[in-house]
Order: C-alpha cells, then sequence, then structure tokens
C-alpha cells in the first residue's frame, strides 16, 4: 500500500455524504453547500459518497452534484473510485480498492442525515479510526436520533416535551387507546428518523390504519405524540458542551398542514422560515437558554439545532434536537447563524475547529492500563 499526503500544508478534510438512509437526497443538497463554501485556502477536500448500497465513492469534482441526485453503485461505475477508510499506525487514511494507494485524511465533515449517518454508527467508524470528526460523539448522536431516548434524558433534565406513547411490533395501541391518553389529532412518527419521513397527523381511525404502517416502514419503534398548537421555533447550537453558544431563533410557518418532508425540501412554497423570529428579547433569551441546556443535557458536541413548541400562554416545549442539521441552501442551521453574524464559511471553519479541538480533549485520556 502506498502512502501519500494532502497535496499542501492545508488540512486535509473528507466531506462524506449520501448513505443508507431514507434522507440521502438531502444528504446530497447538504454536501453540495458545504463543498461550495469550505475556505479553500485553509482545506483540501475529498469528495466521498456513500451509495445506497453503501459502498464509499471518492469523487474528484463537485460535479458529481450536477450529475446525481442520488447515488447507486451500478450508475457510478464511471463517475468515482471505490475507497474505503482504514487505519495504520494509529493515523487514518482514505484507501483506494483499485490502485491500492491510500492518502492521509485529518477530519471528517459527516453531511450524512438520518440512518447511519446521524445516530452514532459512523461516529464509531470515526473513533475507530482515530479520526477527528465534525459533529457530536457517538452516544448523543444515537440518543438524538431516538425521539424516545431523547425524551427519557430531557424528562430527567427537568426539560419539557409534548406528552407521548410509545409503539411497537410487539406493543401495539389501537387508535381508541391513544386518542384517550393523548386526545386527537395526535402525531405518528418512527422513533429513529429525520426530515419528517414517516410522520403523519392522526384524526381518526381510519387515518391511523392508513399511516401506521408506513410509519412502521422506518422504523421498529413508533412514537404517538399529542398535538401542540402553537409556534414552531428553532435555534442553533454550537461549540463544546461545556460552553456552547446559541443563535438568533427562527419560525417556521408552514403552509402545509405540518412542517412535513415535502414542506422542507419539495415544494418550494411550502414553509415561510423567518429569522429572526418575531419575539420579546426576553422570549427570545429563554429560548437560547433551554436550546443549550438540551445541548448539555444530551452530551452534545460541535453542533445541534434544537425545535421548540411554544403555546399560547407561552410555555415552551422542545420537539427534538438534530445532530446533523441540514446545510441547504434553505436549511435553517446555518441561516440562524448567519442571521447572529456568523458567515456560512466562518461557520464550517469553526466547526471544523471544534472537531480537531475535542479530538485533542479526547486523545489526552488513557487508552491502556498497566498495574504498577
Amino acid at each position: 500500500m502506498t502512502n501519500t499526503k494532502s497535496s499542501s500544508n492545508k488540512k486535509h478534510v473528507a466531506i462524506i455524504f449520501g448513505g443508507r438512509s431514507a434522507e440521502h437526497e438531502v444528504s446530497l443538497l447538504s454536501a453540495r453547500n458545504v463543498a461550495a463554501a469550505i475556505d479553500r485556502n485553509q482545506f483540501d477536500i475529498t469528495l466521498i459518497g456513500i451509495s445506497k448500497e453503501g459502498t464509499w465513492h471518492k469523487f474528484e469534482t463537485p460535479s458529481v452534484f450536477e450529475k446525481h441526485k442520488s447515488l447507486s453503485d451500478k450508475n457510478l461505475s464511471h463517475d468515482s473510485e471505490v475507497v474505503g477508510l482504514v487505519s495504520k499506525g494509529g493515523k487514518p487514511f482514505i484507501q483506494s480498492l483499485a490502485k491500492q494507494n491510500s492518502v492521509s485524511v485529518d477530519a471528517a465533515f459527516p453531511v450524512l442525515h438520518g440512518t447511519f449517518g446521524e445516530d452514532g454508527s459512523i461516529q464509531g467508524l470515526f473513533k475507530m479510526m482515530n479520526l477527528p470528526f465534525v459533529g457530536c460523539g457517538v452516544f448523543a448522536s444515537a440518543a438524538g436520533m431516538d425521539k424516545e431516548i431523547m425524551k427519557r434524558i430531557l424528562k430527567d433534565a427537568s426539560i419539557p416535551s409534548a406528552r407521548h406513547l410509545l409503539l411497537t411490533p410487539m406493543r401495539p395501541l389501537s387508535f381508541a387507546e391513544i386518542s384517550q391518553s393523548l386526545g386527537t389529532p395526535f402525531f405518528i412518527k418512527p422513533a429513529n428518523m429525520g426530515s419528517s419521513v414517516g410522520v403523519h397527523k392522526i384524526r381518526n381511525a381510519a387515518d391511523f390504519e392508513k399511516n401506521i404502517k408506513d410509519a412502521f416502514l422506518y422504523d421498529r419503534k413508533v412514537l404517538a405524540e399529542e398535538f401542540i398548537e402553537g409556534r414552531e421555533l428553532e435555534c442553533s447550537v454550537l461549540g463544546h458542551n461545556h460552553d456552547p453558544e446559541a443563535s438568533v431563533c427562527g419560525e417556521v410557518i408552514a403552509s402545509h398542514d405540518f412542517y412535513s418532508y415535502e414542506a422542507k425540501y419539495l415544494d418550494k412554497n411550502g414553509a415561510v422560515c423567518k429569522i429572526p423570529a418575531d419575539l420579546p428579547s426576553n422570549e427570545m433569551t429563554r429560548l437560547q437558554a433551554m436550546a443549550k441546556k438540551t445541548f448539555t443535557a444530551m452530551g452534545c458536541e460541535g453542533l445541534t439545532r434544537v425545535d421548540f413548541f411554544m403555546k399560547k400562554n407561552g410555555d415552551i416545549l422542545v420537539n427534538e434536537i438534530n445532530t446533523l442539521p441540514g446545510f441547504t441552501n434553505i436549511s435553517m442551521y446555518p441561516k440562524m447563524w448567519e442571521a447572529s453574524g456568523l458567515k456560512y464559511q466562518d461557520l464550517i471553519t469553526r466547526l471544523i475547529g471544534l472537531a480537531f479541538e475535542s479530538f485533542q480533549t479526547e486523545s489526552a485520556l488513557q487508552t491502556s492500563f498497566t498495574d504498577l
């Protein structure tokens, strides 16, 4: 195996996108923006797209985003080189499977939304490979992805969220049982999914019978959650777990029945995103404080977007956290930071810097024990 180094003294960052997830296509939109905005005076980049089959493909230029809306092995034979992530001597490398040569890599910027990218799976691989990476670690990623576990942690930290019931194939609940507990309408949502995939608003038994099967296509745990009437507000968080920063808050005003996948990504008029949200300064401060408290309670690092409901009486509930939020042209996470004075390119540089800082802190820990 021939080892080569990056072409300069710049840090070499692997931007990783795609993946085996229902949010595969959204990931490509996010990665396109990150690749276009990253500061090339500071960073060399390698574009790695994970196909829907799970194969890692290295692309030479960002033209991949022009050619492909999704990645499938059968369509990539002439556009890419199949690679793997390996470790040699405690150092991470991207290795070509065909050429058997490799290039060292300094950090990973995963732009992988949903299953296998946001749930701690790839974060565990990065840690095994001794590779610094942008974003939350294994536990926070897994707990943030699993809405049931998230709610348990929030409850322990005295952070309010909507009431819910858990459904599994072994513990099914009827519409009558759910509506008696939560009222109607209510929502059903896969526990481990994002971008509102598999989420349905349920008004009656017919709705429930029709849509519960769809929710179970994406996970073996489904949450039934009470309907909260109120404003949908969001806040971006950035930094280390012990000292996070919060952006100005934004508000999502959906023109659809709720902020669905279609409203987020397919219908350009699906929602109005107001940044900053029209809030009194004390309410803005209260939301920012709860966003930072949520970030800390969940064990997050690097970045997280916290989504809220605000009731008419002013009560605030955490809807969910997103440990790898979108970076598309219309994504709230970077837009809220931009409104807070942090430009897109500077945000990316800051996130990569946080990845190196977290890695250095963890590297100082002992990984072996000698009985003296």
